[in-house]
């Protein structure tokens, strides 16, 4: 059954036989975003991968980055002034080494090579283009929260609630101050949905049968 928001905020109440007196909507709610956030930030998600494609304008290096963006997996520029048209992918650089590597920002210089996070509202490329070149910006993007409403659901309250319910019971148990034994039994309960959710997020969803073969599992058998 996909769990909604209303669904989370009953079993979490009934889980710490608290009412909603003492764990308001408000509360539940600031628990599900910290719970979320974590998940987000413990493991990989293939729901959170997201791409953009724009364009550079000549003699502008800076790209203003998407209002969702959370990390760039990758840049790949499309030269589509020649024919055919030709994509390269951009190496990631730190912002010091394009500074030394074009000091002149406000000229066109050649195509792009390097790409570099310059700050939280933009990210840089060099040379500064000399031309229009079209590019996709792959990157993990701010993942939609349960908590918009009560009926809403998300990929995490769909596919993997038992995640989302120990996460959020963690952070009940640490706002209420509960026993320690009950902590620790939700703590550890998260971890194990935890890994679970990674084995399948950032192994088994990028295997492919044919390349790498179907996972095995040994088997114990005693010698004749």
């Amino acid at each position: 059954m996909a769990y909604t928001f209303q669904n989370l905020k009953d079993d979490i109440r009934s889980y710490t036989e608290v009412d909603d007196t003492v764990l308001t909507d408000a509360i539940v709610t600031t628990m599900a975003k910290n719970a979320e956030n974590r998940i987000y930030r413990d493991a990989d998600s293939d729901d959170n991968r997201f791409y953009a494609t724009s364009n550079l304008a000549t003699g502008n290096r800076y790209v203003t980055i998407p209002s969702d963006l959370r990390v760039i997996r990758y840049v790949q520029l499309k030269n589509t002034n020649v024919t055919p048209n030709v994509q390269t992918f951009l190496e990631k650089k730190d912002t010091s080494y394009m500074a030394e590597f074009y000091d002149k920002p406000g000229t066109a210089s050649g195509i792009p090579k390097y790409y570099a996070n310059w700050d939280a509202n933009f990210w840089v490329v060099a040379p500064t283009p000399n031309a229009t070149y079209e590019i996709t910006l792959a990157y993990i993007k701010q993942p939609a929260s349960i908590t918009t409403s009560n009926s809403t659901t998300t990929y995490l309250s769909n596919k993997y609630q038992d995640l989302l319910l120990y996460g959020t019971l963690v952070e009940a148990y640490g706002y209420l101050k509960g026993p320690a034994d009950m902590l620790q039994y939700y703590e550890q309960s998260y971890q194990r949905a935890l890994a679970s959710y990674s084995i399948e997020q950032q192994g088994r969803r990028r295997r492919d049968e044919w390349q790498d073969g179907a996972i095995r599992t040994p088997l114990k058998s005693p010698s004749p």
